[in-house]
């Protein structure tokens, strides 16, 4: 069977992924180092879904209620939850919240932005991108205003269907015409990688090993 997108990508890491696009002369894909891995042993890799919101102290509970549990009935299995609320005060993200999404196969999150109840998510395993932990939750406070629209995390613009790779050293964003040949190239980089660390601990000056493999 052939390997999806998502797992080939996924055995790559971001510094392999980062230099191959730097190669490609692209910029400005490389997340805010802020924002941060709940589970840093685990990769978070896939293609995204996106939401944008904003605060509004005048929504009523029912109204942030009914909009969260409509996003959360969007969701796409398979993909990243990846928001950009346009606020560093309240939680995008809950456990209950979490458990749904988990159960409907998505990947994880990434919000530039908060999340609560820490402890339940880690409990189930659901991997959490974000800025800080709060109490504070989106009822009566928050609004949607897009799902499956452009956003912008830092100086990164993220689109539907990009593809992000987030690990120990942060989220790097792939865009999705693009993912299938950053892939190969990241693959093929890895090998010329492990051809340099072999030869270097079997003895070889790194200078040496550099000039040889065109790579360190």
């Amino acid at each position: 069977m052939t390997e999806s997108l998502t797992e080939r990508l996924s055995r790559c890491y971001t510094g392999v992924v980062h230099d191959v696009m730097r190669g490609r002369g692209l910029a400005d894909f490389t997340l805010p180092p802020e924002i941060t891995p709940l589970v840093p042993e685990k990769v978070l890799c896939g293609p995204v879904f996106t939401i944008e919101g904003h605060v509004d102290d005048r929504a009523e509970a029912h109204q942030t209620l009914l909009e969260w549990t409509g996003l959360l009935s969007k969701a796409k299995p398979g993909h990243i939850w990846v928001c950009q609320p346009n606020d560093r005060v309240i939680a995008q993200m809950g456990e209950l919240s979490a458990e749904t999404l988990q159960k409907k196969g998505v990947l994880g999150c990434v919000i530039d932005g908060n999340i609560r109840d820490v402890n339940f998510i880690l409990k189930i395993g659901f991997q959490c991108w974000r800025r800080r932990h709060t109490p504070r939750d989106v009822v009566g406070r928050w609004l949607p205003r897009g799902f499956d629209v452009p956003i912008t995390i830092g100086d990164v613009l993220i689109r539907p269907g990009d593809y992000l790779i987030g690990d120990r050293d942060g989220v790097i964003r792939v865009p999705r015409e693009l993912v299938g040949a950053v892939t190969d190239e990241a693959a093929v980089a890895m090998n010329t990688e492990n051809k340099v660390r072999k030869a270097i601990l079997d003895g070889m000056d790194p200078r040496e090993a550099y000039l040889t493999y065109g790579k360190f």
